[in-house]
This record gives structure tokens, sequence and C-alpha cells, in this order.
């Protein structure tokens, strides 16, 4: 009995060691965020998840509202392997990364934008795979361009990795941002703030937050987060009159100081856990979920106080806000439009489908894909209004991309380029 207990108690010691919290690490120096070469792109580009403005709104001019196979496909090349990766864009490259479950390869892929020619196929990763849900891939999270390196988040080997690799497909650096305990896989893509790169390390234990500096992979700051697996992407609004680093999951919302990691703001709900990225206008922030729980809650961004909450779902597709409208697409299929002030359902619909993919923006035009490659146009209106419906012969769960006219579809098998024609790109640099 005794030996029995003893060791018993250090099984219990193990275990409990394994999910001890990280190491927290603070910014050394109150501007290090802002030592580096500024972040470059142009207004034809679509570097990140959600796009330059970080709302999945794209500038005109509007893409095709109609296309198949044959019709309006400006170019379609081969994807290998498996990912749900939204491709990313910058001047003339594509990025994609993807996976190979056989090989046990992670690697980011480069692709002509004109042509759809793929210029390289750089491997980041070998074996040491975690376990995924049917529904994840080994190759979720969405790349991140700051005009000079790509960078990668990928969970391999127990850890949630990074890495930078330049425009000729070479690796500047590697970094291990925290130990990774996964359950279902990993989904959350990287955030460019100033010299930063954001990652989240939501899983079973220990959790975290952690900024990598973009020029060196050095970690600059990383926050604890409690042992709870979630899979929603961190985003940097500006709003409240501030930078806002939002990010939900774990029961809460919580609101970070994307320089330091400091805790602005934390608020419960809407879900334990939550998988996509959130929205919000000029006085609120808007957060879905989930699982277990159901729920849309509208915060204010100043105080963290609840404005008004619902017990819809909107768990994977990520919610979009449109002037003083939310739009929020549920995984099997239905669109709600809500006001964004009250919370009040102004119109739902049906749409058909199961969904993952998040809606995006152009003008007054909505482009949301389902995962069998049906793309609905619509108009969010004071009623829903149906433009055009396209199917494409393989599905996806990655995000449409829309930028310089162009739109971007990856699918299982293929990425595409939907365009009327072949426009020069007029390029405006942002800085």
């Amino acid at each position: 009995m005794k030996l029995s207990f003893v060791v018993s108690i250090v099984a219990i010691t193990l275990a409990m060691g394994c999910r001890k919290p990280v190491e927290e690490i603070h910014v050394a120096s109150a501007d290090l965020s802002s030592e580096a070469a500024p972040i470059k792109f142009s207004a034809n580009d679509w570097p990140v998840w959600r796009g330059i403005t970080g709302d999945n709104k794209a500038a005109n001019p509007l893409p095709p509202l109609q296309w198949n196979n044959a019709k309006n496909v400006l170019w379609r090349a081969d994807v290998p392997g498996r990912g749900h990766a939204t491709p990313i864009v910058s001047g003339e490259r594509v990025f994609v990364a993807t996976s190979d479950a056989g090989e046990e390869t992670m690697s980011l892929l480069c692709y002509n934008r004109s042509t759809g020619e793929r210029h390289w196929e750089r491997e980041l990763h070998r074996g040491g795979f975690l376990h995924t849900h049917q529904k994840n891939s080994h190759a979720s999270p969405t790349p991140a361009c700051d005009g000079q390196r790509v960078f990668t988040a990928f969970t391999v080997q127990d850890a949630l990795r990074v890495s930078a690799v330049d425009f000729d497909g070479e690796i500047d650096w590697q970094t291990e941002a925290g130990p990774f305990n996964s359950q279902h896989g990993y989904g959350s893509s990287p955030v460019l703030f100033e010299s930063l790169v954001i990652v989240s390390g939501d899983n079973r234990g220990p959790g975290f937050l952690a900024a990598l500096h973009r020029e060196t992979g050095e970690i600059v700051w990383r926050v604890q987060r409690t042992n709870r697996p979630s899979y929603s992407t961190p985003i940097v609004a500006h709003v409240a009159g501030r930078n806002q680093l939002l990010l939900s999951g774990q029961d809460q919302v919580t609101s970070y100081d994307p320089s330091s990691g400091e805790v602005l703001w934390t608020t419960d709900g809407p879900a334990s856990t939550t998988a996509n990225t959130m929205a919000w206008n000029n006085e609120l922030v808007f957060a879905t979920g989930g699982y277990p729980q159901n729920g849309i809650v509208a915060i204010r961004a100043d105080s963290g106080e609840v404005a008004w909450k619902t017990d819809d779902r909107g768990y994977v597709p990520s919610p979009l806000a449109i002037e003083d409208r939310l739009l929020v697409i549920q995984d099997r299929g239905v669109a709600i439009c809500l006001d964004a002030k009250t919370g009040k359902h102004l119109w739902k619909q049906r749409l058909g489908g199961n969904f993952s993919a998040s809606p995006m923006l152009v003008g007054e035009h909505v482009y949301a894909t389902d995962e069998a490659g049906k793309t609905i146009v619509f108009k969010v209106t004071p009623k829903f209004e149906k433009l055009a419906e396209n199917n494409l012969d393989d599905g996806g769960f990655a995000s449409p991309v829309i930028c310089g006219g162009q739109l971007f579809l990856r699918t299982s098998k293929q990425l595409y380029c939907i365009a009327e024609k072949a426009e020069a790109l007029q390029e405006q640099v942002v800085e």
C-alpha cells in the first residue's frame, strides 16, 4: 500500500509538472516594440489573416460576382498536401501553408500572382505531428507577411514553433514560442504589430500568449493563460482611442496592450472554447462562441462592460462588423444579421451547406464560401439580397481572399485566382 501510495503521488506530481505555467517574459524597454523596419504592404495586398485592416474588409475594385471551373478563372494551381490556411498575397507572390500527413512535413509554398506558377516549396518541420480533430488540419494557421518575411505558426513536437522565411524561401529564424499539449490541434494565426509577431498558445496546458521580434525571433513578451484549449486568433484593433489586442476563449474576452502583453480589461463569456476572430466598430467589440455554450456578446471597448448578449451560436466563421450591423454565419449555414447597438435580429437567412470559412466584405458585397466549395455573394441590407451562387469541383475550409480586384480561393487540392481579366496592379505602398 505504501509503495502504491508513493507511486501515485509521483505520478500526480509529474502530471502537475507537465502543466506548470510557462515563464512570463516582459518587455525590458518601453519602446522595444518599435525597433524594427516598418511593415510594408500595397493596397492590392492581403498579407495577413483578416487583411491589412484586420476586419476582413477588402478595398475596391470588386472581383467577379460569378465564376465556375471554366468562367473567370485567371489561373489554378495544384496545392500538395492538406491545409486549411488561407492564402496571403504580397506584391507578385502568393503564399500558402500546407502539410503532408504521410511524410509528416509542414511547408510553405510560394506562387506567382500573375500566372500561378509555383516558385518554391520550403519544408519547415518534419516529424512530431500532434493529434488533431478530423475537421482540423496540420496547417490551419494562415501565415503573415511584413513585406520582407513570411511568418508561420505550427504545433509540432509538443510545442508551438514560429518560423520566419524570406522571399527566396530561406529560413531566417525559428523559435519555440512555448509548449503545446494538443487536444484537437491548432488553428490560431499569427498577427503582426509594429516589430512583433504575436501568437496565441491556448491549449490543455500550459497556456500562453507570446510576442516575438520580427527580425530576430527573440521572445519580447510572454504572458500566462489558463490551461484550457481554445482556437481563436487574436487581432489588433484601434478602438476606444488605443491599440487593443483582442482575444476570446477560455470563458472570457481579454483585451491586452499589444506592446507589452499587459491586460487592459477582461469580461466573462461567450464560451469556454471559441474558434474565430473578434470584430469591432467605433465603440464596441464583438465575440462569438461556441462550445459548449452558445453566445454573441458586444462589449464596450473602453471599459470591458457588456453592452448586450444573445444566445445565438457563432463558432468557427468569424463575425463581420458592417457599419451599424453585425453579420454572423453559423457553422450549419444560417446567416444572422443583428443591430450592432442592441443585438436585435434584423434578419435570419438559411444559406445551406456547412461553413468553416469566414465571410469577407468588399464594398456592399459579402462573399461566403462553404465546405463544399460553394460561394454565395450577397448584400447585407435591411433585407438579405442574394446576388450569385458559384461552385467549384472540390471544397475546403480556407476563407476567400480579395485584393486588387482578384479573388483567391484555396480548395482541398487547388489554389484559384478568380478575375475578370489580367489587369496591371497599381502599387500604392503603405507604411
